[in-house]
């Protein structure tokens, strides 16, 4: 079951693509847990390069949707999350397990580990088929979101 597809997300997140990492949440219990899922598939950018002849995608892209994900289960909390930005602060204890292919349905669940206004810490696990891929404690802090306009930006 879908909770928040991927429009839904757009609308928490900062990200775009190509480097949305979360196509959908299909679990969710607020400040404690989170469930979402990558549909990897051959056509991701960074297959060209790694590895043209044994597509494995990276490590630290695993990592990367596990923190989207978090970033979600955060920013869900904040009413003003637009004005927000989830920055990493630190990866700790990760480990890879099994690559991760075109093909496979990569599921991210992230636990809060601490939940606060500045900063967060979670536990991720990424899992193909029931398998542990990568797992990682992840920590960020949300910062203020600078409008395009206060960067003299055009819009």
């Amino acid at each position: 079951m879908t909770l928040l597809d991927s429009r839904a997300i757009q609308e928490i997140l900062p990200h775009r693509y190509p480097f949305l990492l979360v196509d959908k949440i299909i679990e969710l219990v607020p400040r404690q847990k989170i469930v979402g899922i990558k549909q990897v598939t051959i056509n991701e950018y960074f297959f060209q390069g790694h590895f043209p002849d044994a597509p494995v995608m990276p490590g630290v892209l695993i990592i990367e949707a596990l923190a989207q994900v978090g970033a979600i289960l955060a920013l869900r909390e904040f009413e003003d999350r637009t004005d927000k930005i989830p920055f990493f602060s630190g990866i700790d204890k990760a480990r890879f397990r099994r690559p991760v292919v075109p093909g496979d349905t990569l599921v991210l669940e992230v636990t809060a580990l601490r939940v606060g206004t500045k900063v967060q810490k979670m536990r991720g696990l990424a899992r193909v088929d029931g398998q542990i891929t990568a797992e990682a404690e992840i920590m960020c802090i949300i910062g203020k979101r600078e409008s395009k306009k206060q960067n003299n930006i055009e819009q």
